[in-house]
């Protein structure tokens, strides 16, 4: 295929970098009236028009005129919770009614609710529901993702999600991440948060390493889920069996996770909807190390929930790399739809256009690892690319929140 007029040809690159600082991320390239070659499903050349070397071979060819339009790498959804059992549409209904989301877990709702339905669930109709849901996320232009186990709460039910992941991973083409989620909730019983996570690295976690079910670890750092001594812990058994983590953390509190999180290199830190100046400074001193911890915002959890969006601003001014990911679960943020992510974070926390593109593509595959694969478009990588509709400018993606930006989605050259 031969893509031609294209209005920007966004994050190109012949030399691609890992991932942007924070103040570099109103830097990721647009090449403005474009072209872009595509063969056997990999990218093979671009450049502006006025350099195109012409056609020698039309054989075959299929020639896409995208006059007025975008076309961007697919984005990279670092942090979600696609395999579950069932919606949680009647919580949402409680929460209408005026119950906090704290109040709905202590009775017995939100994740216990969702360990219940799935530990009842086949594997077998877990994997085919989960399927759908990612086929569906590929369709709105999700191009690598990771996926977290989390809502089994039992030994058996949390590998039963990781092979669902497994399989998933097997099955699509796209980078797909699996994180062993072991300390979500304390479940129902008499587990205390020390109990499960004792339960979890001592019973659990080896035999996930031994059957390289995971990539990394995650825990809901949080007041009334799992303490710091809980997390760290979790963090150094899994670094011993070379298995690095991405955190849950500062969702409604800020105790000294961040910290924790930035001394044992994990990879990211996801929510940070509340952080404090230390927090900042733990992050910006990782960053200006070079090896930084990848700060992943989720704004549709903060617009679902009605919870302060992350500071982004504030951390891109601090020089650190700033992901978006839609954290897609039943609970606190229904929907896979990347650009929705996009959308809220130009819309509520003030990012221009292109640093939430940016965040929500290299910055989201450095996030789980796999700059090397997606988050860019660059000669000779797999033509996982989007197309968005006719736009003015990129601000076009927020300004028309009501209008879908994305027109066509390709995996490996095709139309999905």
């Amino acid at each position: 295929m031969l893509w031609k007029n294209i209005k920007g040809l966004v994050g190109a690159y012949d030399a691609p970098p890992p991932y942007l600082k924070g103040r570099e991320m109103g830097s990721f390239p647009v090449l403005e009236n474009a072209w872009l070659a595509i063969d056997e499903g990999v990218i093979a050349d671009f450049g502006p028009m006025e350099t195109f070397p012409g056609i020698a071979d039309w054989t075959g060819l299929e020639v896409v005129d995208c006059e007025g339009k975008y076309v961007l790498p697919t984005w990279c959804d670092s942090h979600t919770h696609l395999v579950f059992a069932a919606s949680r549409s009647h919580e949402f209904l409680s929460r209408l009614e005026g119950k906090t989301y704290q109040e709905i877990a202590e009775s017995g709702g939100g994740i216990l609710n969702s360990a219940r339905a799935l530990q009842e669930m086949s594997e077998a109709e877990l994997l085919s529901d989960a399927h759908q849901r990612l086929v569906q996320a590929m369709r709105s232009g999700t191009g690598a993702i990771e996926i977290k186990s989390g809502y089994g709460l039992t030994a058996e039910a949390e590998m039963k999600m990781l092979r669902v992941i497994r399989t998933l991973e097997e099955r699509v083409s796209i980078p797909v991440k699996a994180t062993f989620l072991a300390c979500h909730a304390v479940p129902e019983g008499d587990w205390s948060a020390a109990a499960w996570t004792q339960h979890m690295v001592d019973d659990v976690l080896p035999k996930v390493a031994d059957e390289g079910l995971a990539d990394y670890v995650d825990a809901f750092c949080e007041k009334g889920y799992f303490g710091l001594d809980e997390t760290r812990l979790l963090i150094d058994r899994a670094s011993r069996l070379g298995i690095s983590a991405k955190v849950h953390v500062n969702q409604f509190n800020a105790f000294g996770g961040v910290k924790l999180c930035v001394d044992a290199n994990a990879v990211s830190v996801d929510h940070l909807e509340e952080l404090t100046s230390d927090d900042i400074a733990a992050l910006a001193s990782a960053s200006e190390s070079g090896q930084p911890v990848i700060a992943t915002a989720l704004p549709g959890c903060s617009y679902f929930l009605g919870i302060p969006y992350t500071p982004t601003r504030k951390l891109m001014e601090a020089d650190v790399p700033v992901a978006l990911a839609t954290d897609f679960n039943p609970g606190s943020a229904p929907s896979s739809n990347m650009s929705r992510a996009v959308q809220l974070a130009i819309l509520k926390s003030n990012m221009l256009p292109i640093e939430a593109i940016a965040a929500a593509t290299l910055n989201g595959a450095a996030a789980m690892e796999v700059a090397d694969r997606a988050g860019v478009i660059a000669r000779g990588r797999a033509a996982n690319v989007l197309m968005t509709r006719e736009m003015n400018g990129l601000e076009d993606f927020a300004y028309d929140f009501g209008e879908e930006p994305v027109e066509k989605v390709f995996i490996d050259g095709a139309a999905l």
